[in-house]
């Protein structure tokens, strides 16, 4: 099954990048050697963060419409909350990136925290590679709404974007925050 879903994943088969990062992500028996298998490729990453409402996946759909304009394939993992009372989420990052569900050299995949700190799913790493396997020209990760201390996302991406507002504190609310500086860019949405 796995070579299968390699050589289909590699092929560009999105439904085989969906079951292959399904699988993945929920650990399934044979994922690990899967992942051993899969080509060192390299494929430019871009972190999207900042807090909630500041316009995280506005940034990424027009980045999406830049990219897509440049005849770049675009992978795009959106990971948004889970509750800690019932421990759903509402995967509601990629309503604002509607135009591209059925774009050819556009893939939307949203996930949960499961409860994971740091504003990313537990197995990001892992989905990455599996999306950087599938081809991809560029890779848009964004983080859920974090705070003053989630820079997780500075360890995966090859280009970390802070999205902050213009209401975001005084000088040293900004000195404090841990966020700041991982920036490779810093993007004030005035939208």
């Amino acid at each position: 099954m796995w070579q299968e879903l390699l050589s289909e994943l590699q092929a560009g088969n999105r439904k085989a990048l969906a079951r292959a990062i399904s699988l993945v992500e929920n650990a399934h028996e044979g994922y690990y050697d899967f992942l051993k298998q899969l080509p060192n490729a390299h494929t430019n990453v871009i972190g999207i963060t900042g807090p909630p409402g500041a316009g995280k996946s506005t940034l990424v759909d027009a980045l999406i419409a830049e990219l897509t304009a440049q005849s770049k394939k675009v992978g795009v993992l959106c990971v948004d909350p889970s509750s800690p009372f019932n421990l759903g989420a509402l995967l509601g990052d990629r309503i604002r990136m509607n135009e591209w569900y059925t774009h050819p050299d556009v893939f939307i995949r949203s996930l949960a925290t499961r409860g994971s700190l740091g504003g990313l799913h537990p197995k990001i790493i892992e989905i990455t590679d599996v999306m950087k396997a599938a081809g991809f020209d560029h890779i848009i990760v964004e983080t859920v709404g974090v705070g003053q201390s989630e820079i997780e996302i500075a360890g995966l991406a090859d280009t970390t974007v802070v999205v902050v507002v213009p209401e975001a504190g005084d000088e040293v609310q900004t000195m404090k925050a841990g966020l700041m500086e991982i920036a490779d860019i810093f993007v004030v949405n005035k939208a």
